[in-house]
């Protein structure tokens, strides 16, 4: 039946129902493609952003603020840039260098980009795990039976498509958000320092130089590049009566809600460190420590819901590990294993870590420095690809995307060397 009005049907009222009714289709087709920049910005918000924003926030209080500031807007212009490319090509990116390289070169990119995803699995898990422990005064090790079960759990929700899994991991990062505005509740940053921190750039000593190295290099992660270009790919091929412009306009909203959510989470991860434990506790250094050293500062509540978000954002952050590798393995050599195959594959390598005994923050510090490695071999391709006509076509960048892309590119390649060599 046709949307007419009648002539008994002309008051506003009637029109303005008229209008909703036609705008609601509308409005519930734009949210369902919602979705992949929630997912990709939980890799920004993993057990790694604890460690180095929580040190930062103990060694130099409010000082590296404008760090975090800066990073999560890099991290938003990679987020924007790995959208287009898959929107634009209707494929991934570990898809679009497979189709550019030389087969050698095709399987050495794999081999170090699985590298890479098993590092980020590895510090995401291990980060779960201790928030278990923390949580319910378990050992790690149970801690991270829970942690398998749980993934494992969540992961088996893609069985029913990729966007209910995409509501669960994006209800995760709101509830990490939403306890870090309690925390910053309990710990009353100064306002003024606040301000003075995220606008100020400012660095003292070497030790600072390699936080702020730290902070970047937990910030701008290269598996979450993977998986954001393969799920706005999938969003194109369920979208593909809709516009490329149009769905490129859907995107930038997309992405630039997840990520402000996001931002968040770290400039309120420091800040809150900042306000507890700067200078009294300013040799504070690691995860476990900090838990234990909140409560009685900032009260038990506080401690209690700190490793709540531990937990959640370490499950979000591992599962969404997982479908990163899953993706670069079939983008790059076509295979596909089943996802929770895949999950039971990527758990082994941190029961190892776990069971030998290893320091966990010390776990968490090396699987930065070994992103730190990789961040160029997916940055890099990714602000070249995106800037070619031939394969982007009106999306391409423009000029002042391209040369704010390379200065990002410079900016995190020369700070994740730093990262690697002071560590």
């Amino acid at each position: 039946m046709e949307d007419r009005l009648s002539p008994a049907d002309t008051s506003p009222v009637a029109a303005k129902e008229l209008v909703a009714g036609r705008r609601r289709p509308r409005l519930a087709k734009r949210s369902l493609f919602f979705g992949a920049a929630f997912v990709s910005a939980i890799g920004y918000i993993d057990p790694g952003n604890y460690a180095t924003n929580i040190e930062a926030g103990a060694h130099y209080g409010h000082m590296l603020l404008w760090v975090v500031v800066w990073a999560n807007l890099i991290a938003v212009l990679v987020q924007l840039l790995s959208s287009k490319l898959g929107l634009a090509t209707g494929a991934s990116l570990a898809e679009v260098l497979r189709a550019h390289l030389p087969p050698w070169a095709r399987w050495a990119y794999w081999i170090q980009a699985e590298i890479l995803a098993v590092a980020t699995d590895l510090a995401e898990f291990v980060g779960a795990a201790l928030g278990f422990k923390l949580l319910f005064d378990l050992t790690l090790f149970e801690g991270a039976v829970l942690t398998g079960i749980a993934s494992w759990a969540i992961l088996s929700i893609e069985r029913r498509g990729l966007k209910p899994l995409e509501l669960v991991i994006g209800s995760m990062l709101a509830a990490v958000a939403l306890i870090y505005v309690l925390e910053l509740a309990f710990s009353h940053p100064a306002p003024k320092a606040l301000l003075e921190g995220a606008l100020v750039p400012t660095l003292s000593g070497e030790n600072s130089l390699y936080l702020a190295a730290g902070i970047l290099g937990a910030t701008v992660m290269p598996h979450v590049i993977y998986l954001h270009s393969a799920l706005s790919r999938s969003d194109a091929q369920t979208f593909a009566t809709t516009s490329r412009k149009k769905l490129w306009w859907w995107s930038r909203w997309d992405v630039g809600i997840a990520m402000a959510i996001a931002s968040f989470v770290n400039f309120a991860m420091l800040a809150m460190a900042a306000a507890v434990f700067h200078p009294v506790h300013s040799d504070l250094a690691g995860i476990e420590t900090a838990y234990r050293t909140l409560e009685p500062l900032a009260g038990p509540f506080a401690a209690r819901i700190f490793g709540l978000s531990l937990i959640i954002a370490g499950l979000a952050s591992t599962v969404v590990g997982t479908l990163a590798g899953q993706e670069v393995m079939q983008g790059f050599v076509g295979f596909r294993i089943p996802l929770l195959v895949r999950r039971a594959v990527t758990m082994a390598p941190s029961f190892m870590v776990i069971l030998a005994g290893f320091d966990v923050t010390r776990v968490l510090v090396l699987s930065q420095v070994v992103l730190s490695f990789g961040i160029a071999f997916a940055l890099i391709p990714l602000v070249i690809f995106t800037s070619r006509p031939t394969l982007m076509g009106d999306l391409a960048n423009r000029r002042m995307t391209n040369a704010l892309a390379w200065t990002a590119v410079v900016i995190v390649v020369a700070l994740n060397i730093v990262l690697m060599v002071t560590t």
